[in-house]
């Protein structure tokens, strides 16, 4: 069987380290100073987010979607592009 996702509207917000804020959910992660605790990354400053899967990276230019529960997670922009269409009125 074949099957087609429902046409939904989303929020998201494309995520870049130097503009703030960030968007809501994403944290910076520093192990000598964690916010977040990711016991693999020793000296790495990366970022993540909370999601129902639990901790995923988070790399810049990364979009964080909200989905129709409320969960966030981080879809790379290719991906993004090739999912989503703006909802907007005017497309351009």
């Amino acid at each position: 069987m074949k099957f087609r996702k429902k046409p939904i509207v989303i929020e998201a917000e494309q995520f870049f380290p130097d503009q703030h804020p960030w968007p809501e959910g994403v944290y910076g992660i520093d192990c000598d100073h964690p916010v977040v605790v990711i016991k693999d990354m020793k000296s790495a400053v990366a970022w993540g987010i909370q999601t129902l899967a639990g901790w995923h990276l988070v790399t810049p230019g990364d979009w964080i979607v909200i989905g129709i529960t409320g969960e966030k997670y981080p879809v790379k922009p290719d991906i993004f592009k090739a999912t989503y269409e703006s909802a907007e009125r005017n497309n351009g």
